[in-house]
């Protein structure tokens, strides 16, 4: 499998210590157990400093959308995921909780799992979970479950952003309705700072450091855009769920999206989709950055990233 491969396939698959800039939180900046577990400093991009962790959760609960861009395979990410909801729970009495997670056409296995019509086995055996969820997911939809807080299966279903990645856009024409409902219906795919973005990630996961002929410089171009388009139809797909969400839940509700960072670094992707549906809520970005040694963490060299940078300490 080559290199550009393995990345559409990641691309598309899809006690102490919230360190010592929790020791000020107090009661209510508690930290649940599950989530307490977590290194993690945090560092305000817009001020330039490091910031104690209840500062992050007051400035995110004033917030409409809060996008929480992940390392998928870092766990203290995860327990940091489940304190800022938790933290937000706290300020908010309506929250909702939007995952890049789970798909579009399993819906109706979440609402049925939330509701207690039907058992966690039958949720999990028909909602196609990430490998990891016990370990990196289950912990926020239960915590949603508790608090009766809606959960919203985000995604667009793999199999479609997979044929758009091999088809392209004009792919959307030729569905049919049972499937188009699973797609936004404006899907927007300008060559703008996210497509550079992406474009540089493919070139860095081609072989042998770039295309050695013409030839395969075309055929690179042509998988790069058809790629995007898959990108862009699952961000445009989660943009109009978190804003649809948003819309229907009760006056003054927040919406708390989890998405792998490239997803929302910087605003872009579906930061960017949510926005343009919705450009009178206040969004906030925060992006996780596990490093091996918490003491060394720079701020500055990952402030574009995001309004928030979440450092964790990165698994051994």
């Amino acid at each position: 499998m080559t290199s550009s491969r393995r990345f559409l396939l990641a691309l598309l698959g899809g006690a102490s210590l919230l360190s010592t800039a929790c020791a000020s939180g107090g009661a209510r900046g508690a930290v649940p157990i599950g989530a307490a577990a977590a290194a993690l400093r945090v560092y305000d991009s817009k001020a330039n400093r490091f910031i104690p962790f209840t500062q992050l959760a007051d400035a995110a609960a004033r917030a409409d959308f809060v996008f929480f861009g992940e390392q998928h395979d870092d766990p203290a990410t995860h327990a940091s995921e489940l304190a800022v909801l938790a933290a937000l729970g706290e300020r908010r009495p309506n929250v909702v909780v939007t995952l890049e997670m789970f798909e579009r056409d399993v819906q109706p296995l979440v609402d049925q799992y939330l509701a207690g019509t039907i058992s966690e086995a039958n949720f999990l055996a028909g909602s196609r979970p990430w490998d990891r969820y016990t370990t990196d997911y289950r912990a926020l939809v239960e915590l949603a479950r508790v608090r009766g807080w809606p959960v919203v299966a985000a995604n667009v279903p793999r199999r479609l952003a997979s044929a758009v990645g091999r088809r392209g856009l004009a792919l959307l024409d030729t569905l049919n309705a049972a499937d188009r409902r699973f797609i936004a219906k404006e899907n927007i795919c300008p060559k703008d700072a996210y497509y550079t973005k992406f474009a540089q990630t493919m070139t860095g996961h081609s072989a042998g450091g770039g295309p050695p002929t013409a030839g395969d410089a075309a055929a690179m171009a042509k998988l790069t855009d058809t790629f995007y388009e898959a990108q862009c139809v699952k961000d445009e797909a989660m943009g109009e769920a978190i804003v649809n969400a948003w819309r229907a839940a009760p006056k003054g509700a927040i919406v708390f999206q989890v998405d792998g960072a490239f997803h929302s670094d910087a605003g872009l992707g579906t930061a960017e989709r949510a926005r343009r549906r919705a450009p009178e809520a206040k969004t906030i970005v925060l992006s996780a950055v596990p490093i091996a040694d918490l003491s060394k963490a720079n701020g500055k060299e990952h402030a574009d990233k995001g309004d928030y940078i979440l450092f964790t300490r990165a698994p051994k």
